[in-house]
Formats: C-alpha cells, sequence, structure tokens
C-alpha cells in the first residue's frame, strides 16, 4: 500500500514541476507577458467601479443610478444658481408657424382640384395650431425677461427638451440670452434634444419617476400645451398632487381653452361627482403669452407673494437695493 502511495506522490509532484517548467517559458517571453496584461486590463473586474457602466447596469445598482440620476440635474441647478422654474409642456407635432406654412403650400399647390383631400385637411389643422408655437415661444421670452434680465437664474423656463411646443419655449428664452432647462427622457424611438437648450441644463433621464420629480421640486408654475398623452399625464399628475396636497399649491394655466374643452369634459366629472365643483379652480385657461404670464403673476399677488417665492414687499426692497 505504501508503495503505490509514494508512486501517487510521485506522479502528482512531476506534474507541478512540468506546470511551473510551462509557466516559466510563458513568462520568458515577452510577447506573452503583454498578452496577458492585456486581458486582464480588458476584463471586467479590472475596470474602476465608477467607471464600469455594466456593472452600474445590474439590477442590484439601482438605487444608485436613482441616486446619481436625481443628483446630477440637481448640483447642476445650484452650481448655476436655478431656483425656481415655470414648467411648460406641449405636443412634439406642434410646428413652427413658417414650416407649417410652407408645407401646406406645398400640398395645396399637389393637390390642386383636390378640395377635401385627408392630406390638404390635415396640413390646414397643422398650420392653424401652429399659433400654439408662437405662443410658447413669446412666453419663453416673456419668463427670460423677467427679474434683473436674461442673466438672472432665478426663474427659468423648463421642459422636457423635445420638439414642438418645448422648443418653443426654449426657443423665446435663447432668444432673449436667458437660460433654460430640458428634461429630456431615454425612449425606444430616440428624441434629440431641441437646439435651444441650454448646454449645461440639457439632461437624458432614464427614469421617469426622477425626471418628473425634478419638474416639479422647483416648478412655481405650470403651462400645458395643447398636446397628447405626455401632456395630458403631466398635467393631470401635477393637479392630483395640488388636489391631495402632496404638494403646495401653484398656477396651473392651459393654454386653448378651446382645445382642452372637447379633449376632456371636466364638467361632466363634476356632474358624475368624479370631482368637486372646486377642483375646476385648480387651473385656469389662457390664451396668449401674455395672458399667461398675467395669470401667473395674479394667483401669486392674491397671495402677496411674487413669483420668485417673496413677499412682494421684500421683493420691492430688493430692486431698490440694486438700482444705482
Amino acid at each position: 500500500m505504501w508503495g503505490l502511495y509514494d508512486e501517487i506522490h510521485e506522479k502528482i509532484a512531476r506534474l507541478g514541476r512540468l506546470r511551473r517548467s510551462a509557466m516559466t517559458r510563458i513568462l520568458d517571453d515577452d510577447e506573452d507577458l503583454d498578452e496577458l496584461r492585456a486581458r486582464i486590463v480588458a476584463s471586467g473586474s479590472h475596470e474602476r467601479a465608477d467607471l464600469d457602466l455594466a456593472l452600474l447596469a445590474r439590477d442590484e445598482l439601482r438605487q444608485i443610478r436613482l441616486q446619481i440620476e436625481y443628483l446630477k440635474p440637481e448640483l447642476a441647478f445650484k452650481d448655476l444658481g436655478i431656483e425656481h422654474t415655470v414648467v411648460v409642456f406641449g405636443s412634439t407635432r406642434l410646428l413652427d408657424p413658417e414650416i407649417a406654412r410652407k408645407r401646406l403650400l406645398e400640398i395645396e399647390a399637389r393637390s390642386s382640384g383636390m378640395e377635401n383631400s385627408r392630406e390638404l385637411e390635415k396640413a390646414r389643422a397643422a398650420a392653424d395650431r401652429s399659433r400654439y408655437y408662437e405662443v410658447a415661444r413669446e412666453l419663453g421670452r416673456i419668463i427670460g425677461r423677467c427679474g434683473e434680465g436674461p442673466g438672472d437664474n432665478r426663474l427659468v423656463v423648463a421642459t422636457g427638451g423635445g420638439p414642438g411646443g418645448m422648443e418653443a419655449a426654449n426657443r423665446g428664452a435663447h432668444e432673449v440670452g436667458a437660460a433654460s432647462v430640458g428634461l429630456n427622457i431615454t425612449l425606444p424611438l430616440e428624441q434629440a434634444p431641441n437646439p435651444y437648450l441650454t448646454p449645461e441644463l440639457s439632461f437624458q433621464f432614464r427614469y421617469f419617476a426622477l425626471r418628473k420629480l425634478h419638474f416639479m421640486l422647483r416648478a412655481r408654475a405650470l403651462v400645458a400645451f395643447p398636446g397628447g398623452y405626455g401632456t395630458l399625464d403631466e398635467l393631470f399628475e401635477t393637479l392630483c398632487l395640488i388636489q391631495t396636497g402632496k404638494r403646495a399649491p401653484l398656477p396651473v394655466v392651459v393654454v386653448g381653452e378651446s382645445f382642452w374643452r372637447r379633449a376632456i369634459d371636466l364638467d361632466f366629472l363634476v356632474e358624475e361627482e368624479m370631482i368637486d365643483p372646486v377642483d375646476l379652480s385648480l387651473f385656469q385657461f389662457a390664451e396668449t403669452a401674455e395672458e399667461i404670464w398675467a395669470r401667473i403673476q395674479g394667483w401669486y399677488a392674491e397671495r402677496n407673494q411674487t413669483v420668485f417665492g417673496q413677499p412682494v414687499e421684500a421683493e420691492s426692497a430688493s430692486r431698490e437695493e440694486t438700482r444705482p
């Protein structure tokens, strides 16, 4: 039996020597060393944890992703002095009036003798709706010029960062040299940011929840232009938060009364006792940029405040102090 044990022990020792010999040959070869190092560096485990995207994508790190998605815009807002926002929503399909008119003329030229063609009807409707683009654009200018002027970042326009009504509001702010925010979201069909956003204030979100949180955190007003599911979602979520007391009240302005009364029958909801009559006072209608801004300022004036979050007297005193 001991002889068998010695034989096995000798075979194991021989295998060990062969293994060490093979490793020595590999380590003596500079090319092999470089290859081994390259494999190590290329492995996921060698990547620094804060740079490892595969690691950050794991389900177990969802709480970390949520945290940094909250902090990235929050820190940028603080760095740039963004205290408050006027949140503007509206359809991505609202066209610049110039583009809408050009398309209409092209289709009219092609549709000669086809007065009631569906394509022509749609082009006319789009041209008619394009007036909302111009209203949103002018609203962006008004907000951009408020306070101490374009360099005053206490109150800025915030949108979803996409085209249409959102682009128009960002564009107006851009035209007067004011900062504006875009909170975009990663979607299956990628949506590029509109070109009028302030580069340092354009953010891409993975999570709808964090995007919605940032819309509401600094909101001093919400303005809803005609839109589809996305606009309806944000509008009714805001109304629900106010109705249930989950956030402090703020002025909600709905633009285009004829559109909204046809899109949603809120009087029917009152008749059916699904909402209370007082819930209809949670928002106001407006048609022009000047009316929207007057509704927002009037809402705060009734509460002896300004849109900047200060009592009227404090804001007046502050302006007096800054005068030369």
